[in-house]
């Protein structure tokens, strides 16, 4: 961030909790809540968004994000 850039921050919803973010994307997201390097499938409002298009996927206020762990075992 340069000097004199806005930064604009969100409410929105992820896995049922109200998240106040700066995160303008859900890659931004995925990697701010600590998971940039994990596993995870992504939804936003109850579509599915793939890994290679979580950089171009634009959040805006009152989304709601999944982000979810595969499980293993049974």
């Amino acid at each position: 961030m340069t000097a004199g850039t806005r930064v604009e921050v969100r409410t929105i919803i992820v896995n049922g909790e109200a998240v106040m973010t700066a995160a303008a994307t859900l890659a931004d997201l995925v990697a701010e809540r600590g998971l940039g390097g994990a596993r995870v499938a992504t939804a936003r409002n109850g579509t599915f968004v793939p890994e290679k298009a979580r950089a171009s996927t634009l959040l805006f206020f009152d989304d709601h994000v999944e982000i979810v762990s595969p499980r293993h075992g049974g």
